[in-house]
């Protein structure tokens, strides 16, 4: 339940519309709803402003499911993340209205209500063909939560002219994502180059020295660049549910205006 749908449940019970216990057996669903396996947080869009979403490694395709399914019947839209291939079809063949988004391993459910656009935008970039699927991962996230999202890849400091390249798509974010295996150091350039906060996502992309993105993640923790913050490895969600925060942020500031 989000906030849009709890003022118009009180505004049913207001003008007598729906009798007050049919609106108390509502309620009393809302903090949670024990699955035995799950305690899936309806909470959670009230709380935060964004629902809940699903984390699929380690789950059964039966467990996604049945997630999702409790999501849905309650009107909020399902992401469902890192979801294998069984997971996935299985989450198609179930929701009619579900989509797949391979590349970044996920699966997401529409809810009742078209996501409310942000103000501003991101760009997420990556430094190579390789760490396209955590950007797009955070690209995905960052969408569905409403934000407006350019994509910017393959512009690694390897080939620092191709980055350069892109400069004017980069000065016109509000917020910029970056992931980045091998050394690290695209985000460190991108935030010597932009006014936007830069999250810089690593990802476990690299040869045996880079530790499965350890490397990385410590090159973005010691960056010489202010105004860049790192999340975990390959935690491109985290990366979008941030941008897309900040952005909420920024139209709450404008409301009040």
């Amino acid at each position: 339940m989000d906030p849009t749908r709890l003022r118009r449940l009180l505004a049913d019970v207001r003008s007598r519309r729906l009798a007050p216990d049919a609106a108390l057996e509502q309620l009393a669903r809302l903090p949670f709803e024990d699955l035995g396996f799950a305690q899936v947080d309806h909470h959670r869009a009230l709380r935060t402003g964004f629902p809940e979403a699903v984390f699929g490694a380690g789950k059964t395709p039966e467990q996604c499911v049945a997630i999702v399914e409790r999501i849905a019947a309650r009107g909020q839209a399902a992401l469902v993340t890192r979801a294998g291939d069984e997971a996935r079809a299985a989450l198609l063949a179930r929701f009619p209205k579900a989509q797949e988004h391979a590349l970044a391993r996920c699966v997401s459910v529409p809810g009742r209500r078209r996501t409310r656009a942000l103000r501003g935008r991101v760009a997420v970039v990556c430094a190579g063909t390789s760490d396209l699927p955590v950007a797009e991962e955070a690209a995905l996230t960052a969408e569905l939560y409403g934000a407006k999202v350019e994509r910017i890849s393959d512009v690694g400091v390897a080939g620092l002219h191709r980055l350069l390249g892109r400069v004017e798509a980069l000065r016109a974010a509000d917020v910029v994502i970056v992931a980045a295996g091998m050394e690290g150091a695209l985000p460190s350039v991108v935030a010597g180059l932009v006014d936007a906060p830069v999250i810089a996502v690593p990802t476990s992309i690299g040869y045996g020295a880079s530790f499965q993105g350890l490397a990385a993640l410590l090159a973005m923790l010691n960056s010489c660049a202010s105004g860049v913050a790192a999340v975990n490895i390959d935690n491109g969600f985290g990366a979008g549910v941030l941008a897309a925060t900040m952005l909420r942020r920024l139209r709450g500031r404008a409301a009040r205006r």
